[in-house]
């Protein structure tokens, strides 16, 4: 494999582009808006200064990397040449399963199609193509570039040799893959967002207030970011799509997003991205707590 495209120039997008083309590869990064990709790019090129400086690459290093990234907004254009698609769009079924069908008749027949989703069904979004066993799941973790872990999660009819091929392509970026199958959550939402939410239920319950409930579990469980602050980092909305897909897959109550998770997305505070969360992120009110006035 030689060329990667990457459908989605956001947070996880970028961050799969970066690794991609810091390891080598021909990256085309697609978005629908040209602002989008411009974002993406500086985040990049910001987190490449930030592995210079730390004397982690050279500026050469850094140079080569970002000249293996171009960018498109025509998705037909961006993907000719791919050998595999990452697609990186918001967790939202309806337009993954589009982007997906159309992936299927625009790519080759020799392209893999894999989706960096964090919860829906593989078989559901290789259902909407005519190649369903070379679909395929790659949940990186956020921040890609620094994180090791990726689930690989295997579609009904993924094939083992394109899980074969996409578990070696993993490690040539220097990650850790981890093979596993296609239920709500995978494995590492399934365990972590009931943690979250069940963080979020004491809060709403009063038990303790947000950096009483993050210093417990960075003190006593040893967790090197509280639970809260964690939901800001991965982004509340994304947290409550992810818990909705299990409630719906698993039809059980353990999985319902507390209701203090639905106001705050509700109102717009969606963690990091937002500026403001179970924190406040402004320049202003640095990591104050601002989730009490939701109680």
């Amino acid at each position: 494999m030689k060329n990667i495209a990457v459908i989605g120039a956001g947070t996880m997008g970028n961050g799969i582009a970066h690794t991609f083309a810091q390891s080598g590869f021909k990256v085309q990064l697609i978005d629908i808006s040209e602002d989008s990709l411009k974002k993406g790019l500086e985040t990049i090129t910001k987190n490449l200064d930030r592995m210079v400086s730390k004397e982690r690459i050279t500026e050469a290093e850094k140079q080569q990397t970002l000249s293996n990234i171009e960018t498109f907004t025509d998705m037909s254009e961006g993907v000719k040449t791919a050998d595999l698609v990452v697609e990186a769009a918001t967790e939202n079924l309806d337009l993954k399963l589009k982007i997906f069908k159309q992936l299927d008749t625009i790519c080759s027949k020799e392209t893999i199609l894999a989706t960096n989703t964090s919860s829906i069904s593989i078989t559901q979004i290789a259902a909407a193509t005519t190649r369903p066993n070379q679909v395929i799941g790659m949940h990186f973790m956020n921040p890609v570039p620094i994180m090791k872990l990726v689930e690989i999660i295997r579609g009904y009819n993924t094939s083992d040799e394109v899980t074969k091929i996409i578990m070696e392509l993993s490690k040539t970026l220097g990650k850790d893959p981890v093979e596993v199958n296609d239920y709500p959550g995978f494995v590492a939402n399934r365990i972590l967002m009931p943690m979250l939410n069940e963080s979020i239920e004491t809060l709403y319950n009063g038990v303790a207030g947000v950096a009483e409930i993050d210093t417990v579990m960075k003190l006593g469980m040893a967790h090197p970011m509280g639970p809260l602050q964690l939901a800001d980092f991965i982004g509340l909305d994304v947290c409550l799509s992810i818990l909705n897909v299990m409630y719906d897959g698993f039809k059980n109550p353990k999985y319902a997003p507390c209701p203090l998770l639905v106001n705050m997305v509700r109102a717009g505070k969606l963690g990091i991205k937002s500026g403001e969360g179970f924190y406040d992120y402004s320049e202003s009110r640095k990591a104050e707590t601002v989730a009490e006035q939701f109680l």
